[in-house]
């Protein structure tokens, strides 16, 4: 039995072996913050087993007008395949279903990890931006310093 739950604390060394376990280190390197982010974020759903034990997250950034954005949707390694991203994501689409726009990122479908989660995603009806004939685009976080916009640069 798995038990979706809405939650607003979140313990940093659970929040750390979850995390971890799926390779999200850019997340793992100062948890605390991990942590702070998740407790800023608009809506945190994590699912649990019997015992309490955590074994998926997924959190929402939105306006909860006309825009959500599923910032994190990750399940611990030893139950993938159970249905636990399936319900967290069912839920989250019933959450917002007033909204415009439901958006979410992943990896390329070139990469390993891709394939998968394209596939899962396209189980539940998602389409890439593309296909809605939209597009998205990200600001590289180490990047060269912008061009001179003046007419001499």
């Amino acid at each position: 039995m798995i038990a979706i739950a809405q939650e607003t604390s979140f313990d940093p060394e659970e929040m750390f072996r979850l995390y971890d376990a799926v390779g999200w280190s850019g997340y793992t390197d100062d948890v605390d913050r991990l942590c702070r982010g998740l407790a800023n974020s608009h809506l945190v759903l994590t699912a649990r087993d019997e015992r309490g034990r955590l074994l998926g997250l997924a959190r929402t950034v939105s306006d909860d007008e006309h825009l959500v954005y599923v910032q994190d949707l990750l399940v611990h390694p030893d139950v993938h395949r159970r249905g636990v991203g399936r319900a967290l994501l069912e839920r989250l689409t019933a959450r917002y279903a007033h909204c415009r726009f439901f958006l979410l990122s992943t990896d390329h479908e070139s990469t390993p990890e891709g394939a998968r989660k394209h596939a899962f995603y396209r189980r539940l009806g998602f389409l890439s931006y593309e296909e809605k004939g939209m597009s998205g685009f990200g600001l590289p976080r180490n990047r060269p310093p912008a061009a001179d916009p003046s007419p001499e640069g």
